[in-house]
């Protein structure tokens, strides 16, 4: 065993997609789900606590975040105006009050799991390396 406080993993197994996915919606590491993302509210922490996964391996790891961003942006904005025109139609007028708003306030309000999803994403594929052993 390791010293008092410190934690230690033999074996890091590899979680399912659902499982990563769960996790990262929840802002919590992809590899174990123990450590949460953020320490407050725009600053993400390093590293896990639990596992050693590293959240950022390089400087502008977070940029494929922003088209994960975007396309959710875009699937709910483009979305929702079609689902309502569709149930009843709409002047252009109409389709932009709803949809530039959504589209105004769907990125700020999606950005920490943007980053989460992005770092899932990364993570499944292996471009992320997966904590080894603690010691």
């Amino acid at each position: 065993m390791g010293a008092p406080g410190t934690h230690r993993i033999d074996v890091v197994p590899r979680a399912g997609v659902g499982t990563v996915l769960r996790r990262a919606l929840a802002l919590r590491c992809p590899a174990c789900g123990t450590t949460p993302l953020y320490v407050r509210r725009f600053v993400m922490q390093p590293s896990c606590a639990e596992c050693g996964l590293v959240y950022e391996p390089e400087q502008g790891f977070f940029v494929g975040a922003i088209y994960v961003n975007y396309a959710v942006t875009a699937a709910i904005g483009l979305g929702s105006v079609l689902v309502l025109d569709a149930f009843r139609p709409m002047s252009i007028t109409a389709q932009l009050l709803v949809a530039v708003p959504l589209m105004a306030l769907v990125p700020v309000l999606f950005f920490h799991h943007a980053r989460s999803v992005w770092l899932a994403i990364t993570y499944l594929f292996g471009a992320v390396e997966r904590p080894g052993p603690r010691r």
